[in-house]
């Protein structure tokens, strides 16, 4: 009966398992010094050895040699190790064995002595699925069992162990396997088989597996009854449903050219082939990451061998294509394709997700940088965004010219503000009742009002903290009279115009020391928000901050109005 690659492949011994060097020379001393636990908890990703290092350890202890770091692998114990079955080695799925039930069972089992052998070992395989009661059961047992019990706990969710099981075990967590040596163990396994495979394949193969060697070695066994006894990439990949590095190259030409019609005739590639959507949104986003690691690490570098997980003359490949974008925009990319993987996970209309998607990483290329913002608001058209190297020289796609971008929406702004001209500067003219009448040496027989009272009480009292009451005073009239500032409002406002706090912000506009008085009567509604403080003939600092260009500017871009004008000099 033919036996699967992953099985076949099966370490024996600590020396056979890949990338565990922390587990296993823990493991090892722990037998050579005769320090062996009762109860142990293996954590870690699928695939990386867990079950394998457990049954090398159950064949360690009832060798007949042993207990010994390297057993002999004929004797029947040994034997009984590696089935991973019979009356001294008790292998228990946990995912069908998971309730109270059969851990009471389990505790009558570990009363009885061991048949042949030294120790009777109990491995316990996705042990996160024994149940609460059920580990409760267990926990009397795992914390003092008989001299001959040992407990392996195997589980890809070690957080899901109950606290009280985990302190009573030693942890070991299996990291997932490098890149590099996944690759040189397929290598080996195919040298073994007689398949001749070349490097691109066997890195195919490595990706498929993610870290797992038991998925890259599946992986290798479909492929080997696919393609036979030679392997190239082309037909790994189509075999698997993998993206090639050139189909995704497809993505950033498109990038480097503002081709957002390139990008609808890459879905539609997709859809026509058959391909899977959101795996490809998948690949597009570990592309990107590969891309920004290459951006940042360099591709020759020990930490880009290790942190991207391609071959030599891919990770070649990748920092040139990474050299036609900055950090900036790499980051950018891989944030909105991983959303873009997100919203695909429960789109109804996955096609229409990934169109948008791709089409707004096009989009994104055409933001204004905040530099240049910055420098045209300080008066000058700004620095000309720097063109992505490399960018100018990528051929267009034949036969299917891009379409020519429009101007984004703050071109527009910036033209439709250039056409209506500069702002007039703000001026006394405006007001109805402008404040020049004031020095007029004609008596007036009613009271003087000072509409500016109003403005500058207003942004007094935003400037201390207390929003309702300027708002109060917004709504309300403000007049000045033989010294005393009467404030005429109406119901709705009159509990929020308190005297200290408008006595406060009276002395952060004069120093003169005023009455106040607030009062409730009919007001007026202000047909205007409040206009900017005007500048009269004796307050020339405030006329030149108002003419100022960079002042307007600003007030213009970001749509403001000026409550108070201070100079900082002088505070």
């Amino acid at each position: 009966m033919y036996q699967v690659i992953a099985r076949k492949y099966r370490p024996q011994t600590f020396q056979d398992v890949v990338n565990q060097e922390h587990v296993k020379t823990t493991l090892e001393n722990a037998i050579a010094q005769k320090r062996i636990a009762h109860g142990y908890i293996f954590s870690g990703q699928r695939g990386t050895g867990k079950t394998t290092v457990a049954r090398i350890m159950a064949r360690c202890l009832n060798c007949v040699n042993g207990p010994t770091t390297k057993p002999c692998g004929v004797c029947s114990n040994c034997l009984e190790a590696s089935s991973g079955g019979g009356l001294n080695v008790i292998e228990i799925d946990a995912a069908s064995n998971r309730g109270i039930n059969e851990m009471r069972e389990l505790n009558q089992s570990v009363r009885q002595r061991p048949a042949s052998a030294r120790y009777k070992v109990f491995i316990v395989d996705e042990a996160h699925q024994i149940t609460t009661d059920a580990f409760n059961a267990l926990l009397k047992t795992i914390e003092e069992p008989p001299e001959w019990v040992i407990f392996i706990l195997c589980t890809t969710e070690q957080h899901k162990i109950p606290a009280t099981i985990a302190s009573r075990c030693q942890h070991f967590s299996f990291r997932s396997v490098d890149f590099e040596e996944l690759i040189a163990r397929i290598a080996w396994i195919c040298k073994q088989e007689g398949i001749d495979a070349d490097q691109e394949a066997l890195a195919v193969l490595a990706q498929a597996g993610e870290g797992s060697v038991r998925d890259s070695l599946s992986a290798l066994d479909q492929a080997i009854a696919c393609c036979g006894s030679k392997l190239n990439a082309a037909e790994v990949r189509a075999l698997l449903g993998a993206f090639s590095l050139e189909s995704l190259d497809t993505v950033t030409q498109a990038l480097a050219g503002n081709d957002s019609r390139r990008m609808l005739e890459v879905v539609d590639e997709l859809e026509r082939n058959g391909q899977n959507l959101q795996h490809f949104s998948r690949e597009l986003s570990r592309y990107f990451r590969n891309l920004l690691v290459t951006r940042i690490a360099g591709a020759e570098g020990p930490l880009g061998a290790r942190l991207v997980a391609a071959s030599a003359q891919q990770r070649a490949k990748l920092a040139s294509i990474a050299a036609q974008f900055s950090e900036e925009d790499l980051t950018r990319y891989l944030q909105l394709s991983l959303d873009l993987f997100r919203d695909l996970q429960f789109s109804l209309q996955p096609r229409f997700h990934l169109e948008i998607g791709l089409v707004r990483l096009v989009q994104a290329g055409r933001l204004l940088p905040i530099e240049q913002a910055l420098a045209e608001m300080q008066g000058g058209p700004g620095p000309s965004p720097a063109p992505r190297p490399g960018a100018q020289s990528t051929p267009a796609p034949q036969n299917t010219p891009a379409a020519k971008p429009g101007p984004s929406p703050f071109e527009l702004d910036r033209a439709r503000k250039a056409a209506m001209g500069p702002p007039e500067p703000q001026s006394l003219a405006a007001d109805p009742q402008p404040t020049r009448a004031l020095a007029s040496p004609t008596p007036n027989p009613q009271p003087p009002v000072f509409d500016d009272w109003r403005l500058k009480l207003h942004a007094a009292l935003m400037e201390l903290g207390l929003p309702y009451t300027a708002d109060a005073v917004e709504n309300s009239r403000v007049v000045e009279v033989n010294g005393e500032l009467q404030i005429m409002t109406s119901k709705a406002y009159k509990l929020a115009l308190r005297e200290d706090d408008l006595r406060k912000a009276v002395s952060q506009i004069s120093t003169r020391t005023l009455r106040i008085k607030v009062a409730i009567g009919e007001v007026e509604p202000a047909s205007a928000p409040l206009a900017p403080p005007a500048a009269n003939n004796e307050d020339e600092a405030t006329r030149r901050a108002l003419a100022n260009p960079e002042v307007q500017r600003f007030q213009e871009l970001f749509d403001g109005k000026i409550y108070k004008i201070r100079n900082l000099k002088e505070s």
